[in-house]
C-alpha cells in the first residue's frame, strides 16, 4: 500500500556540457542517424534535486574534476567538455548543504551518474539490485559495456555497502510519499527512473532511460545499450508513468535548460525548475 502522496519541488542542476558532437551519435540505428551527420547536438550532464518541507533527495552524484582529468587523458583532445561545477557545488548553489543530504537515488552506476559520492558523506545511496550485480558481473567482461563505468566508482559503492550506506531496490517501488522508483532497463540492466509528484502532476526523471527527447519521443534507441528491446520497452514505460509526454525529463538533453525556467536570475543557465510548466 502506498502512503498518502506529498508534492515536491524538482530541480535539474547542470554541472557539465559537451559540444563537438553530432546528432547522429544520439541514435543506434544507422537508418535513423543517416540524415544527422552534419547536425550538431550538444550533450549536457545533470543531477536532480527533489525537495519539500519533509525531505530533500538528490538523484545521482555526477562526476568530479579528478574523473574529468582522467577521462580527458584517456580519450584525447576530442573529449573536452565544459565542466562548470561539481554536483555538490550545484546543490550548494540552491542553498542546500551537501553534507546534510541523507538520501541519494542512483539511477545507474555509469561514471557520470555515480562519481563524487565522497562529497555526500552522510548519504545513503539507493540503487537497483540488478545494477550492482550487472556492474560487478560477467557483462563487464565486454569492453563496450564496461567503458561507461569507472572501476573506482563501482568499488566505492561496494565500500559504501559494507559501511551500511547502500539501500537496494528490486523493480518498481515507493521510495517516499510522492516519490516512486521504476526499473527502466536497456541502457544498463539495472537502470532506474524516478517519478515525482509535483504541483503540475507526476514528473518522470528518466535519467539515461532516455538521454534526449529524440530517444523516447521517437522510440529511437541510444547507442550505449545493453538490451535494445528493453530500452524500447522502457521508453513506453516512461510514457505510462508520466502525467503527459511533456512531463518526461530526459537525462542529457540541453533543451531541458531551454524549456524550463531558472529559479532565479542568478541561476540562469545552471539550474531549472521541473515542477512548473515548461515555457513552450
Amino acid at each position: 500500500m502506498m502512503s498518502d502522496p506529498e508534492t515536491y519541488e524538482v530541480y535539474a542542476i547542470q554541472y557539465c556540457h559537451r559540444s563537438n558532437r553530432s546528432k547522429a551519435e544520439t541514435f543506434l540505428s544507422p537508418v535513423l542517424s543517416a540524415d544527422f551527420h552534419d547536425v550538431a547536438q550538444d550533450i549536457t550532464y545533470y543531477v536532480w534535486l527533489i525537495t519539500n518541507e519533509n525531505r530533500t533527495v538528490l538523484v545521482d552524484t555526477g562526476f568530479g574534476r579528478d574523473e574529468l582529468a582522467r577521462r580527458q587523458a584517456a580519450l584525447g583532445p576530442g573529449w573536452r567538455p565544459d565542466y562548470a561545477r561539481t554536483p555538490a557545488e550545484g546543490v550548494a548553489m540552491l542553498g542546500f548543504d551537501p553534507k546534510a543530504i541523507a538520501d541519494v537515488i542512483v539511477t545507474h552506476l555509469h561514471y557520470d551518474h555515480a562519481g563524487s559520492t565522497e562529497d555526500f558523506p552522510n548519504a545513503t545511496f539507493h540503487l537497483q539490485e540488478l545494477e550492482m550485480s550487472y556492474a560487478t558481473g560477467p557483462r563487464m567482461c565486454h569492453q563496450a559495456l564496461r567503458a561507461p563505468y569507472t572501476v573506482d566508482f563501482v568499488v566505492e559503492m561496494v565500500r559504501h555497502l559494507f559501511h551500511g550506506r547502500v539501500g537496494f531496490v528490486s523493480g518498481d517501488a515507493e521510495f517516499a510519499p510522492g516519490i516512486t522508483l521504476h526499473l527502466t532497463a536497456g541502457h544498463t540492466l539495472g537502470m532506474q527512473s524516478v517519478r515525482v509528484l509535483t504541483r503540475r502532476g507526476w514528473v518522470v526523471l528518466a535519467s539515461d532511460a532516455s538521454h534526449f527527447y529524440d530517444n523516447h519521443e521517437g522510440l529511437a534507441p541510444f547507442p550505449i545499450v545493453d538490451n535494445v528491446g528493453d530500452m524500447l520497452d522502457s521508453h513506453r514505460k516512461l510514457k505510462r508513468l508520466a502525467e503527459t509526454p511533456r512531463h518526461i525529463i530526459p537525462g542529457h538533453d540541453p533543451l531541458v535548460l531551454d524549456r524550463y525556467p531558472a529559479p532565479s536570475a542568478a541561476l540562469q543557465g545552471a539550474v531549472v525548475r521541473l515542477d512548473v510548466a515548461p515555457k513552450e
